[in-house]
């Protein structure tokens, strides 16, 4: 299953009312060759929001989110392989990033070691993100991060 987009630019809730969320979505048959497609749609999508909607998207934002996708489609590789449904939403100065896998364990952290080679998707995108949940779903989970699309006045890019 490659790329499909998800429906319109914005969504209304119960009430019709207009949220002003601007959304996209996108469906993969999830296996490491498709991750750079997952990063490259996040790219694509938020330099939308720039260009056609003229919204603050900084570049930090812009590789923070490909940064965090990255990570979570290759432990979808790793540990769920099958489909993986990437969804975005841009309101309010924030991008919330929603990735579904069919895989039914939960990430944990691991413990810090600095020993360790590999395994530190999790603990970069916990350093990464203003906000991290996951949660069961009927089939499989689906891990929900927040991160600003602009940076803050006065704050220095690490």
């Amino acid at each position: 299953m490659e790329q499909q987009p998800a429906s319109g630019p914005t969504v209304s809730d119960e009430k019709g009312t207009s949220t002003g969320a601007i959304l996209g979505g996108a469906v993969y048959e999830m296996s490491s060759g498709k991750i750079a497609h997952a990063r490259a749609f996040v790219r694509e999508f938020l330099l939308e929001l720039r260009s056609r909607h003229g919204m603050n998207v900084s570049p930090r934002a812009v590789d923070t989110a490909q940064l965090i996708v990255s990570e979570l489609a290759t432990n979808v590789a790793k540990y769920a392989p099958g489909p993986c449904q990437v969804d975005l939403e841009a309101s309010g100065g924030l991008l919330r990033i929603s990735v579904w896998d069919s895989g039914p364990l939960l990430p944990a952290p691991e413990q810090a070691d600095p020993s360790r080679v590999g395994r530190h998707g999790l603990e970069i995108v916990l350093l990464a993100c203003q906000s991290f949940s996951v949660h069961r779903e009927p089939v499989g989970k689906r891990v929900r991060v927040e991160i600003p699309l602009h940076d803050s006045p006065g704050r220095t890019p690490a």
